[in-house]
């Protein structure tokens, strides 16, 4: 049941498909113009218990048109790809924008901000994998986590998904550009039981390239420990303690600083972190900054969603933060320049002190490890921040027991500054990349 999942529109086809929007949109009377065509393909099967649950193929097409007359904008998208479905698209997209009201700030991006010469970041890594070698894939997965510990009673199964696309974005400035990239993944998630309580855990592993992603042996049987790890839950009561975020949650305190320093909330006043450019917004040690011309990386483009040349930057330095995150139409509205994250952010990092996981935990002595956060109680404006937790209690150093049904409260302004460590246990399996974040004092809602 082999299947070609590897071959895509050609570079070509793409170039030309992005160039005849644009020349519909400037025959159809548009002053400027943008377009956007992706295809994606891509294989996604799960076993349960052994057994095969789910085996989807997908392919996926798609052509987003923005065009501008003067300054009124209108947008439409199709998915269909012939002539005369584009033509249709221009058409519906300049019917929309001469009935919008005018915007000063609406336009493409400057020019002189497009990306000329750009690497090959080396994103393009097709794996040919059968449905079959899936299959064994992901069923010797979940077998080495249901035979890790005979306390493993249940599964939610091994996965595995194979992701190839490419993306061609063009405009009237004459920018086209594009590539191919891929995204591979297996994950594997089980239920542990114990004196009749039940948890459960997974772990997951995810690459641009097959050969980079751990072993299905190792990606169950760490599954399977992080699930046996957490039986015998207790609750704790209410106090102010440390609080250290494991790498993978961790990340999720950086994802809400992005989204305070973004263009949207900043033109709407709706941020924290509103008029705090140059000035202290975590610890003097903390140094955050964008790497998005790495190699491999899950998060790297050669260039932003509007053709914006993307660079390495500094976000936060010395603990002082020195940049926004801007698309084009937030920058006219601040009166600043695109800083090339129409998008999002590429490939966070925060850099990591010389602590590893262990060391963090004697830094921290007694307090709490958060290794899973529940619900989304973030207000973006106030900066107030309470999240169900579920993670270990740690005495002197040492992982004491673990603990559940608590809420950990705060607000991101101290929770920032009172950063105390950030650990070497780096997790590079996404956008954002941080090791395991110790915050001095939290307040942990229990009995």
């Amino acid at each position: 049941m082999a299947e070609s999942r590897g071959a895509l529109r050609s570079r070509s086809e793409l170039e030309s498909l992005v160039s005849q929007v644009l020349e519909e949109a400037k025959t159809q009377g548009a002053t400027a113009a943008e377009a956007a065509v992706s295809v994606d393909s891509g294989l996604s099967v799960t076993v349960r218990l052994g057994e095969v649950e789910t085996l989807e193929y997908h392919k996926d097409q798609g052509v987003g048109i923005t065009v501008y007359f003067g300054q009124r904008k209108g947008s439409a998208s199709t998915s269909d790809l012939s002539r005369a479905s584009l033509r249709e698209a221009v058409t519906a997209a300049s019917r929309i924008a001469r009935h919008t009201a005018e915007d000063g700030c609406a336009g493409l991006a400057d020019a002189r901000l497009m990306a000329t010469d750009y690497p090959d970041l080396d994103l393009d890594h097709p794996w040919e994998v059968t449905a079959e070698a899936a299959i064994e894939i992901a069923r010797a997965c979940e077998d080495a986590a249901r035979g890790h510990d005979a306390r493993i009673t249940n599964s939610e199964g091994g996965s595995v998904n194979s992701f190839r696309g490419a993306a061609f974005y063009g405009n009237s400035h004459g920018f086209i550009g594009g590539y191919s990239a891929t995204r591979h993944s297996l994950s594997c998630s089980v239920i542990g039981q114990q004196d009749g309580a039940m948890q459960r855990d997974y772990w997951y592993t995810v690459a641009r390239n097959h050969a980079d992603m751990e072993s299905p042996e190792d990606v169950g049987r760490e599954a399977a420990l992080r699930t046996v790890h957490r039986l015998g839950s207790r609750r704790l009561s209410t106090r102010q303690a440390p609080v250290m975020f494991a790498p993978d949650v961790a990340r999720s305190l950086l994802g809400h600083f992005v989204g305070a320093i973004r263009g949207s909330a900043l033109y709407r006043k709706a941020s924290f972190l509103l008029d705090h450019l140059e000035k202290p917004v975590f610890p003097a040690f903390v140094h955050i900054h964008e790497q998005p011309l790495l190699p491999r990386a899950l998060g790297s483009a050669p260039f932003d969603n509007e053709g914006v040349a993307t660079r390495n930057r500094d976000l936060v330095v010395d603990g002082v933060l020195k940049g926004y995150v801007l698309d084009s139409y937030a920058a006219r509205k601040l009166g600043m320049t695109s800083t090339g994250n129409a998008g999002g952010t590429r490939n966070l990092t925060i850099d990591p002190g010389t602590l590893d996981f262990a060391g963090m935990l004697r830094e921290m002595g007694t307090g709490l490890l958060v290794t899973e956060l529940i619900g989304h109680g973030v207000n973006n404006v106030t900066g107030d921040y309470s999240r169900g937790a579920a993670g270990f209690w740690v005495e002197n150093g040492e992982i004491a027991y673990p603990v559940e049904e608590i809420t950990i409260a705060g607000n991101l302004r101290d929770m920032f500054m009172g950063i105390r460590a950030v650990g070497t246990d780096v997790d590079r399996r996404g956008n954002i990349r941080t090791g395991s974040i110790l915050i001095e004092r939290m307040t942990i809602a229990g009995e």
